[in-house]
């Protein structure tokens, strides 16, 4: 296989991993607490981080116990937001953060970046709107909220994170969630024989932490960032197509409609975005997944 379609392999694995992190989030807490399940998720990516680290710089560990708390806000809201809306809608409407990022990162973009923004907007609205127009749920809403926040995580990384070795810096933010999330969650560690439970949670650190990460940081060292954006950009089809062909969700006409709206919309933006960006020749913020 050439090579240049191995790194488009790793790339769009790591788009169904994510894709598929949502409906794995949502049955790990069916049978846990939503915290032990960040605890754990946290404490095994940690371990196996830390296989990879060697040392830490006093600049890895001072930024990765930031950007540890905001990564650790951003999943609170989003795994709590994901155990009270389907899994097609937690990852169409988390996938906000394409746009939003731009917008946080605090730089002029083109008028039709707006445009596809506002697109955004009105997708997030039938979404929500199920068979009608009612009071917005409560997961919905919390996804909503962690779009932002985890937008705002995004640009946090890109201003802080600039010459830093990646992989301690995660380790460190890995730690950091760990030692947040240990004290409420150790009474309600699952038993030993639990062992779908403990496959789920170790899915969810392994590979939609761990193994996203390295591959993610492997892939887009070695093609262009507009080739790495638009297979990374697929997460939210692969979370609405798990969702529904694994945990028998299904979309309403307006959420379907809605669905065709978001991913035009972040598409068209993102495209927008990164034209701009590479016109002008100022590095924005790197697009989140």
């Amino acid at each position: 296989m050439p090579v240049s379609r191995r790194i488009d392999l790793v790339l769009l694995m790591v788009a169904i991993v994510w894709g598929s992190s949502y409906l794995a989030a949502k049955t790990a807490t069916a049978t846990l607490p939503v915290l032990t399940v960040l605890f754990l998720r946290y404490a095994i990516s940690a371990i196996a981080l830390l296989f990879a680290v060697r040392r830490i710089t006093r600049a890895e560990l001072r930024f990765g116990i930031v950007l540890g708390l905001t990564q650790a806000t951003v999943l609170v809201i989003e795994t709590y937001g994901v155990t009270h809306t389907s899994a097609a809608n937690a990852g169409l409407i988390i996938s906000l953060t394409l746009v939003l990022t731009p917008l946080l990162d605090r730089r002029t973009l083109p008028p039709r970046f707006y445009l596809a923004a506002a697109t955004c907007v009105l997708a997030v609205g039938l979404l929500m709107a199920g068979n009608g127009l009612h009071r917005p749920g409560l997961g919905d809403l919390l996804m909503l909220a962690a779009a932002v926040v985890r937008a705002g995580h995004v640009a946090l990384v890109g201003r802080l994170a600039t010459g830093l070795r990646p992989t301690p810096l995660t380790a460190v933010q890995t730690l950091v969630g760990t030692a947040l999330f240990a004290a409420p969650a150790i009474t309600h560690l699952p038993s030993l024989h639990a062992t779908t439970t403990w496959l789920q949670v170790t899915y969810l650190a392994l590979f939609c932490s761990v193994f996203a990460f390295l591959a993610q940081t492997w892939a887009v060292q070695r093609t262009s960032a507009s080739r790495a954006s638009l297979l990374l950009g697929t997460e939210p089809v692969w979370a609405v197509a798990i969702g529904i062909g694994l945990g028998n969700e299904h979309l309403t006409v307006p959420a379907a409609i809605g669905a065709v709206l978001m991913l035009a919309g972040t598409t068209w933006g993102q495209s927008i975005e990164r034209t701009h960006r590479e016109s002008t020749s100022k590095p924005l913020t790197p697009t989140p997944t």
